[in-house]
């Protein structure tokens, strides 16, 4: 019983160890909505797309890989008149 317990043991650092070295690659990325010019952060990792009632989208601007990154970008389309709110 002890050999298995430890055997997870060593099997659960190993898996929390290899998700520490390797994270997500999920990326985030902007899109702005057409009618009203606001801009939206996207996740790539969601299995539905935006939508495109009553307006259609467009993405704005390359992947980034964090929300901050994401947040930023929006805030300098904001800056530069490309984006509304």
């Amino acid at each position: 019983m002890r050999r298995i317990t430890a055997l997870c043991a060593v099997a659960a650092i190993a898996v929390s160890a290899f998700a520490v070295v390797s994270p997500a690659q999920a990326g985030y990325y902007l899109i702005r909505y057409d009618n009203t010019g606001v801009c939206q952060i996207w996740n790539e990792s969601l299995t539905m797309k935006p939508m495109h009632w009553p307006s259609d989208y467009k993405v704005v601007s390359k992947p980034v890989p964090t929300v901050t990154d994401a947040l930023a970008a929006k805030e300098q389309l904001r800056q530069q008149g490309r984006c509304t709110w």
